[in-house]
Formats: structure tokens, sequence, C-alpha cells
């Protein structure tokens, strides 16, 4: 049970997130494109009801995702959530009444193949439930930066694939710093109650991720293909999020020989989202 079930709950909040990812990306695409950061975009895509389901889909993801890492090591829950994008093909191709060629069933196969060698062979554990301060202030440093000179990058391309690009980088670092904070989070509210979760600096730091991952996705989606803006999301959340859970929470994964059969998995994920997402960027 200790891997079930934060798998579960982890793979119902990527089929949730794939949903909105598929709602959201249509809502981005009615509004006209700006060459700027937009925060207004939001009030823009408010007045879209498809939005709307959208962001109930992303509510529904972010109650899942918050069992999930209540109940299961950070390194475990995140890689799952590489699943969205051939969910996301998938819940796109039946709402337009069109067939996935076979090359496409391949490309999700790997995917799908991929992530179960990769988290079989890696076995991430441990499930530390506090980091210590001068552990949270270098690393939110760090993904700050990150995130501003991504976006900065972004600011200065043109709509296409750079832009697109780094803004998909620079959101995924969100997602995962997000899911890091909200792990303590929902620990804190399990051991010590609705109080404490309501007055501890993590709640209203994932919030502000969370609502800066929001915004960011939206101009990410809008910002060029999603061959450029898909693969640097969905490979790049994992990866962050990997890299915090190990330095932050101190979780393992196995080594030594282990990582032979980790890397083949890789590379059959990388592989099969690449494809899918050229494919879903020429998707009519």
């Amino acid at each position: 049970m200790g891997v079930l079930l934060p798998t579960l709950f982890a793979l119902c909040a990527a089929t949730a997130n794939a949903l909105a990812t598929v709602l959201q990306r249509r809502a981005a695409l009615t509004v006209p494109r700006t060459r700027g950061f937009r925060p207004g975009l939001l009030i823009d895509l408010l007045r879209r009801p498809l939005w709307l389901v959208g962001i109930a889909a992303v509510i529904v993801a972010g109650v899942g995702q918050a069992a999930a890492l209540a109940t299961g090591p950070l390194a475990l829950v995140q890689p799952l959530f590489v699943l969205e994008l051939p969910l996301a093909l998938l819940f796109g191709s039946l709402a337009d009444r069109r067939r996935m060629p076979p090359r496409l069933w391949a490309a999700v196969a790997a995917v799908v193949t991929g992530l179960v060698v990769a988290m079989l062979a890696a076995a991430p554990e441990g499930n530390r439930t506090r980091v210590p301060l001068d552990r949270w202030v270098p690393t939110l440093a760090v993904c700050a930066v990150v995130v501003v000179a991504l976006t900065a990058t972004a600011l200065r391309r043109p709509p296409g694939a750079v832009r697109a690009g780094c803004l998909g980088a620079a959101t995924a670092v969100c997602y995962a710093l997000t899911a890091c904070l909200m792990k303590t989070s929902m620990h804190i509210l399990d051991d010590e109650g609705v109080t404490a979760f309501l007055t501890t600096w993590h709640t209203y730091a994932f919030a502000v991720c969370g609502v800066c991952a929001l915004l960011l996705l939206e101009h990410a989606l809008q910002g060029g293909p999603l061959v450029a803006s898909q693969p640097a999301l969905t490979l790049g959340d994992a990866t962050v999020s990997l890299i915090l859970g190990v330095l932050l929470y101190e979780e393992h994964v196995r080594g030594q020989w282990w990582l032979l059969p980790e890397l083949l998995g890789v590379g059959l994920v990388v592989a099969g989202v690449l494809r899918l997402a050229r494919a879903e960027s020429t998707a009519p």
C-alpha cells in the first residue's frame, strides 16, 4: 500500500490535468497573441466557459496531487505526471472525433513502458515530512532566478519555438516547486491540523507558485508550437521534481547497475514525448 496509494492518486491527478490542458489550450488559442507578458490574459480567459471547466479540472487534479504527495515521495509522484501528454492527446483526439494513427499509439506505448521501467528500476523511497529552513532558502532563490531568467529570455523572442520552450521550462520549475511546497503543507495538515496548515508559510508559498505556474502555462500555450513547450514542461517537471525530492526530502533512488534500466526507461519516455508533442503540434 505504501506505493500503490500515492500512485493511484497521482494517476487520477494526471488524468484530470490532461483534461485541463486540452480545455485550457483551446480556450487560450481564442485569445489574441501578445508579444509581452500580460497578466490580463487571465481576465480574458475568465470570460471563456471552456477555460473555467479546465480550471475545475485543475482543482480536481490539485486535490489528487496533494493526496499523492501526502502519502508518497516526490520522486515517485511527480514523474507519473509525464502521462499527461499521452492522455491529453487521447482526449484531444476524442474531442475532435479523429483516430490516432498506429505510430502515435506506438509513442504512447513507449512513454508508458519507459515510465514503468524507469520507476521500477529507480524504486523511489523516503517520505520525509519536514525540510529545514536553511534548505528552503537557497532552493527558493535558485528556482526564482531560473524562472525569471527563462521568462526574460522568452519575452525577448517573438512567438515561436524558443519562446514556447523557455516558458514551458519556467512553468515546469514552478510546477515542481509547487509540488515540493505542497508536500510539506499536506504533512503539516495531517500532523497538526487545519490551523497549522493555514498559518504556515508553505501553504501560501505553494499557492503563489501555483498561480505563477498557471500564468506561465497560458503564455507558453500561446507563445509557440506545442512541440517546443510540452516536452520542456513534461520532462522538466519530472526532472526538477526528482532533483528537489533528493535534495530537500532526502529521497533515494537506486544506483549502480540499476542505472542501465533507468536510462533505458528515460530514453523511451523522452522519445515518446517528443513524438507525441510533434503530433499534437500538427493536429488540426
